[in-house]
């Protein structure tokens, strides 16, 4: 078999983005505001507590369109950014598609994922507000692990609350992170209140990011001189994550493209809402009505596809604000699979706000197709993708595979958030068969939608 070298753009590190994109300033109509259980309006003060102060504000400015990168973060930016745009030349040749497959590769650092733009911007401000640490969760450790290489050059501690189940089936990522100096703990655990409640109702409880970010919120808002900080969902997370977009949207320019098809996978919605930023600000404003923005999410964790948009905490303990978002409640219990970083009940309210509006799509897909794509895209491709990546990869072949049955020649973006080189248990058990799928039954849901808050 021939092979094409792929053909990969880089910018010149002066094109770094200076500023961060606010695509709330563009929405023509606003994601639902936090709210407290009793319906009082969440004030930038109310979360002091648990966030920054500088990231409390960029939570509720809806605003500001560009916000400044402060020269501390560029300068760690510089070392890894900008990221490459790649064109998949093997894997059009092998689908027969006359679609051209772009992808934003965002894996070229130690954490191997897009979670390094965050977790630094979320850093510094504890640095500069003069913190002594932070807590947080994280599921596939992608996020965990970020955010330790960010606390580490900053001068930080930082507790991580790691999903059991991605705990035990990831151990190689506990590793990294303790090798930046994170103190690393497997939710449930018996560390916190909300831990042992639910060790006691459930021994066996394997975990999720709703339970994780209980116990990191829990810390943290107990823990004299520590804050909470997340790596997916949030206002200031996508805010931060439009580095993304920003860079694809200008490496298109000078290659004279512009895509048809967006495409990222989903989970809290932090890599989505980063790729999409700029193009999205197109079709809201009406220069790119036609352009087609989709979500890839699993199908055992189907927020979008299956979940309802309604207020919902973000978290399992219920100690967070309530957020209007696709959810599949808060006390929904994903299954053990391989998505670690997509098992999250819920969805980002700027997206979910998007979906609902109608400027975005949404599919679901099941494990064994995921990582079908993933082992194709790796052969074809020369990169391993995460799982959570290799949904976006599903959904590209599948739209190029489109584009092949209807003659269109099609222009399809998609987000590759990440390597796969510590998700090896999950390649083993898909390459000798014993990978299963799973998806949740209606009852299942419903059992979890009838606790959401009635507000």
């Amino acid at each position: 078999m021939s092979i094409t070298i792929p053909h990969r753009l880089y910018l010149p590190e002066a094109e770094i983005p200076t500023s961060w994109y606010n695509l709330r300033a563009d929405m023509k109509e606003q994601p639902d505001p936090m709210i407290t259980p009793n319906g009082d309006l969440i004030k930038e003060e109310d979360l002091y507590p648990v966030f920054c102060k500088k990231l409390a504000h960029q939570e509720l400015d809806s605003e500001t369109r560009f916000v400044e990168i402060p020269e501390e973060i560029r300068e760690v930016y510089k070392v890894y950014r900008p990221s490459p745009l790649c064109r998949a030349y093997n894997l059009e040749k092998a689908l027969g598609t006359p679609a051209k497959i772009y992808y934003k590769f965002e894996g070229n650092n130690t954490s191997g994922s897009h979670k390094l733009n965050s977790a630094l911007a979320q850093a510094f401000y504890a640095k500069d507000e003069g913190l002594k640490g932070v807590t947080t969760e994280t599921g596939a450790g992608q996020w965990g692990t970020a955010l330790a290489e960010s606390t580490s050059y900053f001068g930080l501690d930082l507790i991580v609350y790691m999903v059991k189940v991605s705990y035990n089936q990831k151990p190689f990522r506990k590793a990294v992170m303790e090798t930046f100096d994170a103190k690393v703990i497997a939710s449930p655990s018996d560390t916190t209140n909300v831990g042992r409640s639910i060790l006691a109702a459930d021994p066996d409880n394997s975990g999720s990011l709703g339970v994780a970010i209980s116990e990191a919120v829990e810390v943290a808002v107990t823990t004299e001189g520590y804050r909470y900080v997340l790596g997916s969902v949030l206002n200031q997370v996508l805010l931060h994550q439009s580095v993304i977009g920003l860079e694809a949207y200008a490496a298109m320019e000078k290659l004279d493209e512009y895509p048809d098809i967006v495409i990222g996978c989903a989970g809290g919605g932090s890599n989505l809402g980063g790729l999409i930023a700029p193009f999205m600000r197109d079709k809201i404003t009406g220069k790119a009505t036609g352009l087609r923005v989709v979500a890839v999410e699993p199908a055992s964790c189907p927020s979008f596809t299956r979940g309802k948009y309604a207020y919902d905490f973000c978290d399992t303990g219920k100690m967070t604000p309530l957020a209007k978002m696709y959810t599949l409640g808060s006390g929904f219990k994903p299954s053990a699979n391989h998505a670690g970083g997509l098992r999250y009940h819920g969805m980002s309210p700027i997206l979910s706000k998007l979906y609902h509006d109608g400027y975005m799509e949404a599919v679901a897909v099941e494990q064994t197709a995921v990582f079908e794509a993933a082992k194709q895209f790796a052969q074809l491709e020369t990169i391993l993708p995460a799982p959570e990546s290799a949904h976006a990869i599903r959904g590209a072949i599948d739209e190029a595979l489109r584009c092949k049955e209807t003659g269109e020649a099609k222009t399809i973006l998609f987000g590759l958030t990440g390597t796969g080189y510590f998700d090896m248990t999950a390649y083993a058990q898909f390459n000798d068969g014993t990978m299963t799928d799973y998806i949740p039954t209606d009852a299942d849901l419903e059992a979890s939608l009838a606790d959401l808050p009635q507000v």
